[in-house]
C-alpha cells in the first residue's frame, strides 16, 4: 500500500501548528479505509494542561467527522532532529481507534519516516480487550 499521501498530509498539517511557547511544531494525519485523510496539529495554550497534541487532534477530527476505520497514522515535526514518535497519551488514543496492525509513521525535519505498528508502539494493550463493538 502507498502511504505517501498520509505522510505528505502530516507535513502539511505541521504548518498549521500553534506553538508560540515551545516553538515545537507537530503535524499529524490519519488515513481512513475509504482513502480520506484527516489532519491534526498541536495547539498550545499558556495553561499547558489545555494543550493538545497533533495526533489526538487528527484522531478527534476524524471521529468528529464520522470516521472510525483507520489504515495509517503519520506524524511530522520540522523542529525535531530525530524521528518523533507519539507520546504516551497519543499512543493510548491511537490504540483505542486503530487495530494493532496499523502502521504509524513518524519523522523529524529530515522527512525520513520510520514506521512501527500500533502493537509495537503500545505493547501489552490489555485495556484493548475491554473495547465493545
Amino acid at each position: 500500500m502507498d502511504y505517501s499521501k498520509v505522510k505528505e498530509a502530516a507535513i502539511e498539517a505541521s504548518g498549521f501548528s500553534y506553538a508560540p511557547y515551545s516553538k515545537f511544531h507537530v503535524g499529524a494525519a490519519i488515513q481512513c479505509k475509504d482513502g480520506s485523510i484527516f489532519l491534526g496539529c498541536n495547539v498550545e495554550n499558556r495553561s499547558y494542561g489545555l494543550t493538545i497534541c497533533a495526533e489526538r487532534s487528527a484522531v478527534f477530527n476524524a471521529i468528529g467527522s464520522g470516521k472510525k476505520d483507520f489504515t495509517a497514522v503519520a506524524i511530522f515535526s520540522p523542529d525535531s532532529e530525530f524521528p518523533l514518535p507519539p507520546c504516551g497519551a497519543c499512543r493510548q488514543v491511537i490504540s483505542e481507534f486503530c487495530d494493532a496492525g496499523v502502521p504509524v509513521f513518524f519523522s523529524g525535519k529530515d522527512k525520513n519516516f520510520k514506521m512501527l505498528l500500533v502493537k509495537e508502539l503500545y505493547p501489552f494493550d490489555s485495556l484493548h480487550d475491554l473495547k465493545k463493538e
